[in-house]
């Protein structure tokens, strides 16, 4: 690895990085806008310069370039010396600054990025507290862009991130800077709003308040929202996300930098789509039924109610006539569980995989690509984690069987009990599916909404979002991925995993690492499971 001296600091950084991500990552504080990782450099916001030495071309000696270098298009080479604490970089930083203000509104106070915005952080502390503008400030139209999206020209740097974006990464090039000089603006063609499958990331990328989410604006300021982890369960690709809540409310979900999996960047379907997990029509109570009585148990006597009930069913019928079905939207550590608790009743039920929700086909970024050469991909695989549960089903052996032949075998009668688990963010069940519920004599529901299921169900139990529980999926490339819970579910209802860990026959609390590591016992695929690492530092 190559080593740089910083100011008069030796610094051992990564090979074929610029010196401004080199510094970043060795802790410095080094003004930018136009640098991102993910996207070419065009070194023109300017505020990254540095001091660099070079070689007299008289006397060759080491001497402080007359020049200043834009440390994000200097490449990191052994031995290189620069520096950042010097007069001139500072005047530089001063000037720049005050350029980039020269026509600014104070809209701190109204503005959604206030609280996350390097010009606001920027101007504190590598700025003027004052202005020297005399003149009349430059007006810039507010400009409705995209069905999702703003754009609040006067706050804009020009940075040109946006652009690039549309350019090198969605492929789908809606931006584009339209003028010359004091007069340049962001703007999409005319005709082509910014309406792609990905354009949310630009709101994601812009460093200051110039483009933002219709469907976050105004909602909250963002020094009050909580930032959860999470994975995004809305395709295959499993995307590492930050669940931004407050009081118990989602009200938006970033992308969060994962080098094996997504990058920088989510599409809009996985971030837009959570409203349905603050539905008021969601399940909330369990529910059961026997002959013409119905009532509404306690969760503490939930267990051994089905227990018994099933244990009843098994005597009578025999443990080869019940089934389970397995959600791809559960957590890994949930199938372990439930499918432990089943086969402890009955050891020669069939587990079952549910449906795997499939849409289109697969979409690749930047449009055009081929599988090799996309730098984002959405599946049309629409579940989480059909590998994980398929893997903990297949790890526990003994029958099994594809949700379609299953739904063959009820017709026939092959099964009189069953549990179903449900989860799916949208209608699942269909009119062919809806009719196996005639054959059961004993039936159990587990899902998020109503559905035709629930008519012949003895028993009904609320199931939670994933943004309320914890575990674990497995994406399309088998990579095991966590996630933490971020709001409570709603009232009356009990998180899947903490039911199903007491169904089980486990007591305490339950903890996703926890039972991960009494998973990797029997299947070594549980055995590690990856959380990408801390993202380099760069300005947004």
């Amino acid at each position: 690895m190559p080593k740089i001296t910083i100011d008069n600091k030796e610094v051992e950084c990564r090979a074929g990085i610029p010196v401004l991500q080199a510094a970043l990552e060795a802790g410095w504080d080094v003004p930018h806008y136009c640098y991102h990782p993910g996207l070419s450099i065009v070194a023109s916001c300017r505020l990254c310069l540095m001091e660099m030495m070079m070689p007299d071309p008289k006397t060759k000696e080491m001497v402080w370039s007359p020049k200043l270098a834009p440390s994000c298009q200097t490449p990191v080479r052994d031995g290189l010396v620069v520096r950042f604490d010097s007069d001139r970089v500072r005047h530089n930083q001063d000037i720049c600054m005050e350029f980039f203000l020269l026509n600014h509104p104070l809209d701190c106070p109204v503005c959604d990025q206030a609280g996350e915005c390097y010009l606001q952080d920027y101007s504190y502390k590598f700025g003027r507290p004052y202005s020297r503008m005399m003149d009349q400030k430059l007006v810039n139209p507010k400009k409705d862009i995209g069905p999702r999206t703003l754009l609040y020209q006067d706050r804009c740097v020009m940075c040109s991130r946006c652009v690039r974006f549309t350019d090198e990464i969605s492929g789908t090039n809606e931006l584009c800077l339209v003028n010359r000089g004091s007069r340049t603006e962001i703007d999409v063609f005319p005709g082509k709003p910014l309406d792609n499958p990905l354009q949310g990331n630009v709101v994601d990328i812009c460093p200051v308040g110039s483009l933002l989410d219709k469907d976050f604006l105004f909602k909250r300021r963002v020094w009050e929202l909580t930032g959860t982890p999470s994975v995004c369960p809305t395709c295959a690709t499993g995307c590492s996300i930050r669940i931004d809540h407050a009081d118990n409310t989602i009200y938006r979900l970033k992308p969060r930098h994962n080098p094996k999996v997504n990058q920088w960047w989510i599409c809009d379907e996985g971030r837009f789509n959570f409203k349905y997990v603050q539905d008021a029509k969601r399940i909330a109570a369990p529910l059961v039924r026997r002959g013409s009585e119905t009532s509404c148990p306690d969760w503490n006597d939930l267990p051994q109610i089905i227990r018994f009930r099933l244990e009843e069913h098994v005597r009578e019928k025999g443990d080869q006539t019940v089934a389970a079905v397995f959600s791809p939207f559960m957590a890994c550590e949930e199938a372990w569980l439930l499918a432990r608790f089943i086969r402890s009743v009955a050891p020669q039920a069939t587990l079952v995989l549910g449906p795997i929700p499939m849409v289109g086909e697969d979409q690749r970024f930047p449009v055009g690509t081929t599988n090799g050469d996309a730098k984002f991909t959405i599946l049309r695989e629409k579940c989480p984690n059909r590998r994980g549960v398929g893997l903990v089903l297949t790890s526990l052996g003994g029958p099994s069987l594809e949700f379609e032949p299953f739904v063959e075998q009820c017709k026939k009668g092959a099964f009189s009990a069953a549990w179903i688990v449900g989860g799916y963010p949208t209608p699942w069940v269909s009119k062919d599916t809806a009719k196996i519920a005639e054959g059961f004599e004993f039936l159990i529901v587990q899902d998020i909404f109503e559905n035709e299921l629930m008519a012949g169900a003895a028993i009904i139990l609320p199931a939670c979002a994933w943004t309320e529980r914890e575990g674990s999926f497995m994406n399309a490339a088998g990579i095991l991925q966590p996630f933490d819970r971020a709001i409570t579910p709603p009232e009356g209802a009990k998180r899947d995993g903490q039911f199903l860990f007491d169904m089980a026959g486990y007591s305490g609390l339950y903890m996703g690492d926890r039972v991960r590591a009494m998973m990797a016992a029997d299947i070594p695929g549980f055995a590690e499971a990856y959380v990408p690492p801390p993202e380099p530092p760069f300005a947004h």
